[in-house]
């Protein structure tokens, strides 16, 4: 590896927490860089009532997380790119790059469940299991797979498949809210998987030619390569860290 010692904070996308990060966390931190791995409300391990969720709490608690630290590298996977956008418009100064990993990033005023609907090619938003309540969802088991997984063999499979939560409902129709002068001030990079069965890679393109992303990193991977390609996810992380 070999760049300039760097603090990541990584947030999990839809149905994922903390846990996903494990294998890149441990490649960052024996090159010497400190990494966060902070947990949203009502994801992952946290035990936040999913029905008090929105996008602004979500972008507030990655704000508290990267506070004090020093030009971090905020990494969004999917899902978290609107919560990373959002974080930037609310508190752009300490933020060092926005990372999108295969990530949603919209312009102000759209919504990701919008955008999603919109990939024709993408397996999920025809697979979401809303809960009863209305405030979760699941997703269908037969796709979870081929949706997130294709690279990865059975005990990650297996691994990946008994951690995975429900999704809150309300960020996903929530807007984004962003301005040329916050959010548009923080440098943006985008790492795009060509074989993602999620956020397709001409979704993903179409998203960067609408907001563009300097540098761009493209992965030969499946939508989760941080347990199917963690090498290369971080070698590309540390590429993009010499950017700063």
């Amino acid at each position: 590896m070999g760049a300039p010692a760097r603090t990541f904070v990584l947030i999990a996308g839809a149905w994922h927490g903390a846990w996903c990060w494990g294998r890149v966390v441990r490649l960052l931190e024996a090159a010497g860089h400190r990494v966060l791995t902070p947990e949203l409300p009502g994801t992952g391990g946290d035990t936040t009532d999913p029905a008090r969720v929105t996008l602004e709490t979500w972008a507030r608690h990655v704000v508290d997380a990267v506070s004090a630290e020093d030009t971090p590298v905020l990494v969004g996977h999917s899902r978290a790119g609107i919560v990373i956008s959002r974080a930037a418009e609310l508190a752009p100064e300490p933020i060092g790059m926005l990372v999108y990993l295969s990530a949603y990033l919209l312009p102000s005023g759209q919504n990701m469940a919008a955008e999603a609907r919109g990939d024709a090619a993408s397996l999920v938003p025809a697979n979401m299991v809303p809960a009863a309540s209305g405030v979760t969802c699941t997703l269908n088991p037969a796709i979870v797979r081929e949706a997130f997984y294709g690279d990865c063999d059975e005990e990650t499979l297996a691994f990946a498949n008994a951690r995975l939560a429900p999704e809150p409902l309300k960020p996903l129709v929530s807007p984004v809210r962003v301005t040329d002068a916050r959010f548009g001030s923080v440098q943006r990079a985008y790492i795009e998987c060509t074989r993602d069965r999620t956020v397709s890679l001409a979704a993903q393109r179409r998203m960067q030619a609408a907001l563009p992303c300097n540098p761009v990193i493209t992965l030969e991977s499946d939508h989760s390569p941080f347990l199917s390609h963690p090498r290369e996810l971080a070698a590309a992380l540390e590429v993009l860290s010499g950017r700063l």
